[in-house]
């Protein structure tokens, strides 16, 4: 088995016989860009960092083989590896937080707008939202 190495590359294969492409970030962080390909060889450019979303993924599924991974393209700067800030928000409390690079931050609702949540994905969640299903987010 492979191991999983920042800058990978994926091919996610979609229901409409489609390819989406992610990329492997630190912290759990998985990009998926906006090109779409009708085969695993029509990648997004390499110049190309133009992510829809970027969210944390089970590191299990760019390891068990059913998204296949094409290549590793380095990022260009040890801070470009890590995922963007993302948001929390407390169930009971109703307080937002930040969360970046392994460290959790007080945060004003202001400040999380615009922000993915903090959550972990799983491969049917990435699979509805690149297909522009809408349930699983907040």
């Amino acid at each position: 088995m492979r191991r999983v190495k920042i800058g990978d590359v994926y091919a996610i294969p979609l229901p409409n016989g489609q390819f989406a492409f992610g990329r492997a970030f630190r912290d759990a962080g998985f990009g998926v860009y906006r090109k779409m390909g009708t085969s695993i060889t029509d990648l997004p450019n390499m110049k190309d960092e133009d992510y829809q979303f970027v969210v944390s993924v089970y590191r299990d599924l760019l390891r068990d083989n059913v998204w296949k991974f094409i290549e590793n393209r380095p990022f260009k700067s040890e801070e470009m590896e890590w995922p963007p800030q993302r948001c929390i928000k407390d169930s009971i409390s109703g307080e937002y937080s930040i969360y970046y690079k392994g460290e959790i931050y007080p945060a004003k609702k202001e400040e999380c707008e615009g922000l993915e949540v903090a959550a972990v994905w799983d491969r049917n969640h990435i699979i509805d939202r690149i297909m522009g299903d809408t349930k699983w987010n907040l």
